[in-house]
């Protein structure tokens, strides 16, 4: 896998999970880094299309790599994106596993560092997701207790605790997200 490409860990899988039994329609994938829930979605009959998008062109290329390895490229699209900047168009479900955690500092990795508190990508994500989700559209969310995420941070949705995973360090969420 490239370098800078976040790799699979246990909140990639215990988000993968929940795409694999939920997702249907039309899916973003928030920061693909691997792809993992992009190509899972792409894998599902009930999916139509998957657009995979993240920041870091490597990312997108090893994306990409296996996408092409599991036979769902014709299912997706790939694109540059911060966040929602290249995205105009509206999906059943939108999946992100962000960058949650605080950063240590100038040096620390995109891939993992979430800002200052481990906060401000998925703050921002949540203030610009509701204009990208078709009627009835949700999102699936990953974070970590590390994170600092508060409930106020989530107003405005309607959450569900979906999943959770218990690790030596922090307890990892998987959460379903709704406009209210």
């Amino acid at each position: 896998m490239k370098e800078g490409v976040y790799q699979p860990g246990e909140d990639s899988y215990l988000l993968q999970g929940f795409v694999e039994t939920l997702v249907e329609g039309r899916v973003l994938d928030m920061g693909t880094g691997s792809g993992i829930q992009g190509f899972t979605a792409a894998q599902k009959e009930e999916v139509d299309w998957v657009l995979a998008v993240d920041i870091n062109p490597q990312a997108l290329e090893a994306a990409k790599q296996w996408a092409h390895k599991h036979g769902v490229s014709d299912k997706m699209e790939f694109r540059v994106s911060d966040l929602f900047q290249n995205v105009e168009e509206r999906f059943n479900w939108i999946v992100f596993n962000p960058p949650y955690l605080p950063a240590e500092g100038p040096a620390s990795e995109a891939s993992w560092a979430g800002g200052a508190a481990g906060t401000e990508t998925i703050e921002r994500f949540l203030g610009e997701a509701p204009n990208h989700l078709l009627p009835g559209g949700a999102i699936l969310l990953v974070y970590s207790s590390l994170t600092g995420l508060k409930e106020d941070s989530l107003r405005g949705y309607k959450w569900e605790v979906l999943g959770k995973r218990d690790l030596f360090f922090e307890t990892l969420f998987c959460v379903r997200l709704s406009p209210s």
